[in-house]
């Protein structure tokens, strides 16, 4: 969206839309819903839109609009915020809470860019029974931020209820789409068993991941090969995920060797292995036992041997080296016979 020059102070005051959003009177909201809906305000297209999407130069101040629109019968205080976007362990999107004592205007660690996103004064809108209201926005990119993706998004809350709305921000500069697999590993038994493994975003780009899978078995052959798939999986910049893929067809007795090769797009790719003896649980305590009763008797058995084993040495009633007692005995005479037989 085009760079305007100021937020407008004036903006600071809501761009209340005066029709009603409904001609007859509706019933009032359900208890679980929270009566009220955030969303990015349509663009010159009128079209929806389902996150924001801003890209500038380090230095640009970006701006937006935000549309709450209240459907009860009674005003709502809505408080807005920026917040940081990270991936959490298992994958999912999330972003980091409100920090202690600031209330929904400040943001736990908003180092990134969520705390580049301004509402100037109408951090609080109070929006009246059955109104829109559009609230416009800033977004400053510092003159050193580092090119690539910027994860962020517009908390509102009211009442313990939040809703975010995604901020896509690109930064101008070289983009790279890099990302690593690690710790892969073979775990559980039978129709239990999954492989792990870490991704990790080295770039500075958003990835849409594809995963690959090869399995072999030293002895007999995979006929329950894991399936690769595109992940339901956004990979921010600079984060670290930990996932599973279900191997329900797994050997029960066998030593595996899997190798996952991770894709996306930009040229992104990786590759890493794994390997694990698979042993059915009784067998493998069955085999435990086993090895080690065969070790202790074979341990006893050579104690024993070298217990009974005769020591070496003179035989009984003679001493080394003592002398005949006949005395010394007299060799015998030498004959040495020449010519022929008499």
């Amino acid at each position: 969206m085009p760079v305007l020059p100021t937020l407008r102070r004036a903006a600071a005051v809501l761009l209340l839309a005066a029709a009603t959003l409904y001609a007859a009177p509706a019933c009032p909201a359900a208890a679980d819903e929270p009566g009220w809906t955030a969303e990015p305000a349509a663009g010159a297209a009128a079209t929806a839109r389902p996150y924001f999407y801003l890209a500038g130069a380090p230095g640009t101040v970006l701006e937006d609009r935000l549309a709450l629109a209240n459907t009860t019968d009674r005003e709502r205080t809505i408080t807005l915020r920026g917040a940081d976007a990270y991936n959490t362990a298992e994958g999912a999107f999330a972003v980091r809470p409100a920090a202690p004592g600031t209330g929904a205007a400040g943001s736990a660690d908003a180092t990134g860019a969520g705390s580049w996103i301004s509402f100037g004064a109408a951090t609080t809108v109070k929006v009246p029974p059955r109104t829109r209201a559009v609230v416009p926005f800033t977004l400053t990119v510092p003159p050193a931020s580092p090119p690539g993706d910027h994860p962020a998004a517009v908390i509102a809350t009211e009442g313990g209820h939040e809703v975010g709305v995604r901020v896509h921000l690109r930064v101008g500069g070289p983009a790279l789409a890099a990302l690593t697999v690690e710790d892969v590993a073979v775990r559980g038994r039978g129709p239990a068993t999954v492989i792990a493994y870490t991704l990790v975003n080295r770039g500075n780009v958003a990835l849409a991941p594809e995963l690959r899978i090869r399995a072999e078995a030293l002895v007999g052959e995979v006929s329950g090969p894991p399936r690769g798939r595109t992940l339901p999986v956004e990979l921010l910049p600079g984060q670290r995920v930990e996932l599973t893929e279900p191997w329900p067809g797994a050997p029960a007795f066998d030593r595996v060797r899997v190798t996952l090769t991770v894709t996306a797009p930009g040229g992104a790719r990786a590759v890493a292995t794994g390997s694990r003896w698979l042993v059915p649980r009784g067998l493998a305590g069955w085999t435990g036992a086993g090895l080690l009763g065969l070790g202790a008797a074979t341990a006893a058995a050579l104690y024993l041997v070298r217990r009974r084993r005769p020591v070496p040495g003179p035989g009984p009633g003679t001493a080394p080296d003592a002398p005949s007692a006949a005395g010394p005995t007299t060799p015998a005479p030498h004959h040495e016979l020449t010519g022929a037989a008499r």
